[in-house]
């Protein structure tokens, strides 16, 4: 396990990658401009703004240049000055993220439920299995996810699947489809001791950029240095259950085609 660092910030050096996501840019620009009297602060200024960028756009601009200086110095951006001059002025401000496709291994643990159940419904509605298997395990990496498909007016049966997942402090995303209903849950993960997502990132928690060697540390070599693939296909050991399959298994997917008109139409792969 790895010990947990005092993540109070009393100095731009102070930044971490634990605590940069609760750190608002008008406070680095306060503490930057605080921490250049410090004569070593020039030294450390890259390394800083290494950090900044995990949770900040940050942008260098020729403060000279009026057209640059009307775009940057107009209120949405907080200003940052290099110790030299001749370095220019750095821009920054709070990385938005408006669609799935802004999220990442290092923000998607620090964002709410809602906000996911949000960004997930406004990708084109298509529910969970219109998204990229790349961004779902982003996703997955913060989130308990578990999702269902069931006729509408079976969804909020007693006992079912949804009471359960309520129950266990899931939030849902209700996605209609004709008839039927497809249900989101989503429960964000507890954060262990040791983060884990610093290793996503190119940069490691002080700022410096990853070693090649870092990467490749957690990775098995046979006796004649070749790597071995340690994935396993778990296809074998797929467990079929009302979560993931509509079965026998869930009570509120037994479907007496008389109760639903559309029923005998519908074309389940």
């Amino acid at each position: 396990m790895a010990s947990k660092k005092e993540d109070k910030v009393l100095s731009v050096l102070d930044l971490n990658a634990r605590n940069i996501w609760n750190t608002q840019a008008h406070e680095i620009a306060e503490l930057w401009e605080s921490g250049k009297e410090d004569e070593d602060f020039a030294t450390c200024e890259d390394k800083a703004l290494n950090i900044i960028r995990l949770n900040f756009e940050v942008v260098h601009y020729d403060p000279e240049n009026e057209r640059e200086k009307a775009k940057y110095e107009g209120g949405a951006w907080e200003i940052l000055t290099h110790t030299n001059p001749k370095r220019g002025n750095v821009a920054i401000r709070k990385r938005e993220i408006k669609s799935i496709s802004d999220l990442s291994y290092e923000n998607v643990r620090h964002i709410s439920t809602p906000l996911l159940l949000e960004l997930i419904d406004r990708n084109f509605g298509g529910g969970w299995d219109s998204i990229q298997l790349s961004m779902k395990d982003i996703i997955e990496s913060g989130f308990e996810i578990s999702t269902t498909t069931l006729p509408t007016s079976r969804l909020h049966a007693a006992g079912g699947t949804y009471e359960r997942k309520m129950a266990a402090g899931f939030d849902v995303l209700e996605i209609e489809k004709g008839t039927w209903t497809e249900a989101i849950f989503a429960k964000k993960k507890e954060l262990v001791e040791k983060v884990t997502d610093e290793n996503d990132s190119k940069y490691d928690e002080d700022g410096y950029l990853r070693s090649k060697d870092d990467d490749e540390d957690d990775e098995d070599y046979d006796d004649n240095d070749n790597l071995i693939d340690n994935d396993d296909n778990d296809d074998d050991d797929v467990t079929l259950d009302d979560d993931t399959f509509i079965s026998a298994y869930s009570e509120e997917a037994a479907i007496n085609p008389e109760d639903d008109e559309e029923y005998g139409n519908l074309n389940i792969d």
